[in-house]
């Protein structure tokens, strides 16, 4: 076996155990190859064609290099049509699309490929999106998310399946893969501006990995074993996160911080439970800390909003965070459709037994109930009121009644009150009033209940 020969046997050797162990990638399904010209993206689609994946290309040109973009696109088109795989090309208005979402070039060009590729995907019917990251990759992520103060989940999040995407190369260096294309007799383009340290992450590419090497000859080996190690480390994390959420996480999504802060590092698990609700390091050690105070609102990136009221946040989206303020008038001659179901009966004395009173249900006086047209109404609750609770002396705020039965912020403004001409009569589900009672004078009586 030549040495050509030998360097190509184990490159694609190494690559199917890959798909094969790891990322469980099927041979008799299609694969959508995101191909850039670059060394990594042509060694990733020769390996996987070679080894008879069912490749389908996929080529973005930003049109932000002028005539450079151009030559990578036609250089793309010539290597598919060559070796005989598909290739889709898709242009791109990377400037328009930074205005109006106020980010950066970077970040533009990530959101739009990805988002295409995703359409492509489904599309095409591909099993998944294979990127040619390397361990070089890996390694500059790494540094490039501890420069940003990343914790464990951070510095391991280039991982070698992430949703659709895989990566098929991820354990091979920089070196393999140009060795590997060469020993093919192919050649790739080379994007000018990996030069421009005014980047970040070439910066570490082509000045900090350069010094760690001097300092230490396998210096991206160690760093790549050390995030190996950290990944076991993140499977033992994420199950005690895991752990975590299942107990102190309610139905409803509140999460109970009382709970929570008897837990090791309360304010490390409550930042891994809200991590895709943009809070930051700051917000959510305020909220830890602050836990027992009530009507705190912290605003997160996106949508998200979190609500603390004693000891129990909720996160709920901006678009919802203003309730219904419609009031709806109730007609006690028939059932309630809307905003609550609730069926309504007039009954003989007869069939009143006195546990038909009870949260789900009301019983009041039809005489009570039916005189001088009286007005009844179903509306959200509003600062300062109050109601007379059955078996109480006087009158109580709502807002204790809510804070006795453990109500979160959201619990709060989604509840219904209804009322009898302006009156706090009942708080469905949750307490009676003493208003309209059936008492030893009453011939009939009107039942509500909740269905």
């Amino acid at each position: 076996m030549s040495c050509h020969d030998a360097i190509i046997h184990d490159f694609e050797q190494t690559v199917a155990k890959f798909t094969d162990s790891v990322l469980g990638l099927r041979r008799d399904a299609s694969i959508l190859i995101a191909l850039s010209g670059g060394a990594d993206s042509v060694a990733l689609l020769l390996a996987l064609h070679r080894l008879g994946f069912m490749c389908v290309a996929a080529h973005c040109n930003f049109h932000l290099r002028g005539e450079e973009s151009r030559r990578d696109m036609l250089f793309c088109r010539e290597l598919t049509g060559r070796i005989g795989v598909d290739l889709h090309v898709r242009d791109f208005d990377v400037e328009s699309r930074r205005k109006s979402h106020g980010e950066s070039v970077e970040t533009a060009c990530r959101e739009l490929r990805y988002r295409w590729f995703a359409d492509l995907a489904d599309a095409e019917g591909a099993q998944a999106i294979a990127v040619g990251h390397h361990m070089e990759d890996r390694v500059e992520t790494f540094f490039l998310n501890l420069l940003r103060g990343a914790g464990i989940v951070g510095l391991t999040s280039m991982r070698p399946r992430n949703g659709a995407v895989v990566r098929p190369l991820l354990e091979l260096s920089r070196r393999q893969i140009e060795e590997y294309v060469a020993a093919c007799n192919e050649n790739f383009v080379t994007d000018s501006t990996n030069s421009d340290n005014a980047f970040r992450r070439n910066a570490i590419r082509n000045r900090l990995m350069p010094l760690l090497n001097e300092i230490s000859k396998d210096a991206t080996d160690a760093v790549f074993r050390s995030i190996s190690n950290l990944e076991s480390a993140r499977d033992i994390f994420t199950d005690a996160i895991e752990e975590r959420q299942r107990d102190c996480c309610r139905p409803n999504g509140s999460i109970d911080l009382d709970k929570l802060s008897q837990r090791t590092q309360p304010a490390t698990a409550l930042m891994e439970i809200l991590r895709d609700k943009g809070f930051s390091p700051a917000q959510v050690s305020d909220m830890m800390a602050r836990r027992n105070e009530s009507g705190l609102t912290f605003p997160g990136r996106g949508n998200a909003i979190g609500e603390l009221s004693r000891g129990i946040l909720t996160i709920i989206d901006k678009s919802a965070a203003t309730c219904d303020t419609a009031n709806y008038p109730v007609n006690l001659l028939r059932d309630i459709a809307v905003p609550v179901r609730i069926a309504v009966s007039r009954r003989r004395i007869e069939e009143f037994a006195p546990e038909r009173n009870g949260a789900t249900s009301a019983c009041f006086d039809a005489a009570y109930a039916l005189a001088d047209n009286a007005f009844w109404e179903l509306r959200h609750p509003r600062r300062g009121d109050r109601m007379v609770p059955f078996g109480a002396s006087g009158s109580k705020l709502l807002s204790d009644i809510f804070v006795a039965a453990k109500f979160t912020a959201e619990d709060k403004r989604r509840i219904w009150i209804l009322t009898r001409n302006g009156e706090i009569v009942w708080i469905p589900g949750v307490k009676n009033s003493a208003a309209g009672i059936v008492g030893p004078h009453t011939k009939e009586f009107i039942e509500m209940r909740i269905i």
